[in-house]
């Protein structure tokens, strides 16, 4: 849908919540706590409706959104639930001997009004997970999500006001038109998924207000194969994390780095993979999705106009179906290496070995995640030691982002900041520092001017300790 409201409107919604923080709602635990339970309350409430809203959205299976979206935000509300207070409790820090006696301790306190900007690919999952880090540290939230997911964007801005409060809580619905609007106001934390050229736009809008932001963005993360491995098992494993979701997910594994015999293999097993998990014709799966819009179909599809397909390779724009992909040897420049792909096509792209591959990485932009499949403990420092990246995975993909004590987030061009656990608190949070010194007895006397020979000697033994 496309939002016409003037700009007043979106000012007066950014103006009421930032009123009612000041107020100082919520900032209470036990309000806090009611707002995760409440977020809890409505995806068991509304499961079959969320489901069917991403399937209208993204042509997913429902199981499939169940797995990737609602039960991930639901094991997240009840990490926080369980953790919340003790993340909360202030923290004692040491005072040394020139402060004493004196106590020091660091307290979080919320930022303010924060602006959630969700991206379209998990269009329920990343709204709620940052949001309710947000609310979890005692923030008031203008959450919006995205106009290229209408149903889904319908069916929270229906029922988000349902069972959060209100006073603190507004979706905004709209276009980009009205995204830039949103930018123009004064938020006191932005958090944007999505992709590099709006993280520019975010970053270069919340630099007129000094906005902090978090970015999450994407890139081309790559795996890495060598022969130690169980290959039939790895395709399984890189299959399932590439083509879950038509390959729309922003950690997928972009393209596999392999040496030549590995390849071959490799491509082998892929095709045995996609078949085991789709069928004989992923077309007619009920458990294969479809490309988000035409806009994106066609920029897929003109990937492939100079490769050979492998494995795949089929599509119809009606449906905005393309096949599980795999391109044997996709070229070092090819279309499909010169940008992230977003969608089920795999470029296994042939290397000389581990050295070879590390460099090939290490040329490029930081990636999101890195995968590494290799039973070679020394090749796996290597990678640890010489790559950088958000996150690194070894023997699996994607499946870091269910472990709620790593922070997920980029480095680079993929990101900055992170969320997720203990950290979906703290990225939304002031870490203030508070310091207690009683005026007797007075110690800070021989610090004081005049400042005699005889005191600056003193003071210089002082403060050598």
């Amino acid at each position: 849908m496309t939002d016409t409201r003037p700009i007043e409107d979106v000012a007066t919604v950014v103006g009421r919540l930032r009123s009612a923080h000041g107020t100082g709602i919520t900032r209470p635990l036990s309000w806090r706590l009611a707002q995760l339970e409440a977020m809890g309350r409505l995806l068991d409430e509304n499961g079959p409706e969320l489901e069917e809203a991403l399937r209208a959205d993204m042509g997913r299976p429902g199981i499939e959104s169940f797995i990737a979206e609602i039960s991930f935000v639901r094991a997240e509300l009840a990490h926080t639930r369980r953790h919340l207070a003790r993340w909360l409790r202030p923290q004692r820090v040491p005072v040394p001997a020139v402060a004493m006696p004196a106590t020091a301790r660091t307290v979080l306190e919320p930022l303010g009004v924060v602006l959630v900007m969700a991206p379209w690919n998990y269009p329920l999952l990343l709204c709620l997970s940052p949001m309710l880090g947000a609310l979890a540290a005692g923030n008031c939230v203008v959450l919006k999500p995205s106009e290229l997911a209408p149903a889904m964007s319908a069916a929270l801005a229906r029922l988000i006001p349902r069972y959060l409060d209100e006073r603190a809580v507004a979706v905004v619905e709209g276009d980009s038109s009205v995204a830039a609007e949103l930018l123009e106001q004064r938020f006191d934390s932005i958090f944007y998924t999505g992709n590099g050229r709006v993280g520019r736009l975010v970053l270069e809008a919340a630099a007129r207000h000094l906005t902090p932001v978090t970015l999450e963005l994407g890139g081309k993360s790559p795996a890495y194969v060598d022969d130690t491995v169980d290959l039939r098992a790895v395709a399984r494993r890189l299959a399932w994390s590439k083509y879950i979701n038509a390959g729309q997910t922003c950690v997928a594994p972009d393209y596999v780095l392999a040496t030549p015999a590995v390849a071959d293999l490799l491509v082998e097993r892929l095709a045995e993979a996609v078949r085991d998990l789709y069928g004989p014709d992923p077309a007619t799966s009920a458990d294969y999705g479809r490309v988000i819009n035409n806009q994106h179909f066609d920029r897929l599809v003109g990937m492939l106009a100079e490769e050979t397909p492998a494995v795949g390779g089929e599509s119809d724009r009606a449906s905005r179906y393309i096949a599980p992909t795999v391109l044997a040897d996709a070229g070092r420049d090819s279309a499909a290496m010169r940008e992230e792909i977003f969608g089920p096509i795999l470029p296994v792209v042939r290397v000389a070995g581990l050295e070879d591959a590390i460099q090939f990485v290490a040329a490029r932009d930081k990636p999101l995640a890195l995968y590494v499949y290799t039973e070679d403990r020394a090749a796996r420092r290597q990678w640890l030691r010489r790559t950088s990246s958000g996150g690194i995975v070894f023997d699996a993909s994607i499946v870091h982002l269910a472990v709620p004590g790593l922070p997920f987030g980029g480095v680079g061009a993929s990101g900055t900041g992170s969320y997720h656990g203990e950290r979906s608190v703290t990225v939304f949070s002031h870490r203030k520092a508070v310091l207690v010194k009683p005026l007797r007895p007075e110690t800070l006397a021989p610090l004081m001017p005049p400042f005699t020979p005889r005191r600056a000697a003193l003071i210089r033994r002082l403060l050598r300790r």
